[in-house]
């Protein structure tokens, strides 16, 4: 297993579609364990494939609830129904997300409250996950990867304002950025 570089916000595989994935075989399945090396070394919550360069619609998950229970797998083309998203704004201090291809800052934007995510695992095995919370969070910002979208590209002005003064001043925005989970220092 390997940590793998993430891309960061500009690179043009964040933000295209990703293409469905054909066959699950052992170079899948050892690109699997590098995302799940990843998230872990970055640390995440989760990771999709297109974050670490590779245009295909899968992501990986790993989350601690409230009852200690872990949530963690693997979802292969996932399809991801989602209740619809309050009109409220999103809460500063209960809604806030960040992400490892935008890292750093935080952001609050509203979500669902609910999804249902159906996938298939590495055994090639169909399944389906209620959730809520942020476990459904998760599955929506995951999700949205794969379709060219990072959170920020949904956030509300004011805070897209941020978003681009930011990136101005990392230099990101750009084909070619990414960082390196245990050795880059994104604070420097």
């Amino acid at each position: 297993m390997a940590v793998l570089p993430i891309r960061i916000s500009g690179d043009p595989v964040l933000h295209s579609p990703a293409s469905p994935v054909s066959a699950i075989d052992d170079e899948l399945r050892r690109l699997v364990d590098d995302m799940f090396e990843t998230m872990d070394a970055a640390p995440g919550v989760g990771l999709a494939a297109p974050q670490v360069g590779v245009p295909l619609r899968l992501f990986v998950y790993s989350w601690t609830d409230d009852q200690d229970v872990l949530h963690r797998g693997v979802a292969i083309n996932p399809e991801l129904f989602v209740t619809p998203t309050s009109i409220e704004p999103a809460d500063p201090d209960t809604e806030s997300e960040g992400c490892l291809s935008f890292p750093g800052p935080r952001f609050p934007l509203a979500r669902g409250a609910a999804a249902i995510l159906r996938a298939t695992d590495l055994d090639g095995t169909g399944f389906e996950i209620e959730a809520d919370g942020w476990l459904a969070r998760i599955f929506q910002h995951e999700f949205d990867h794969l379709d060219g979208l990072l959170y920020i590209d949904r956030l509300d002005r004011a805070y897209a304002k941020a978003v681009t003064k930011i990136t101005r001043k990392k230099g990101w925005g750009v084909e070619g950025n990414s960082w390196l989970p245990g050795i880059d220092d994104l604070d420097a």
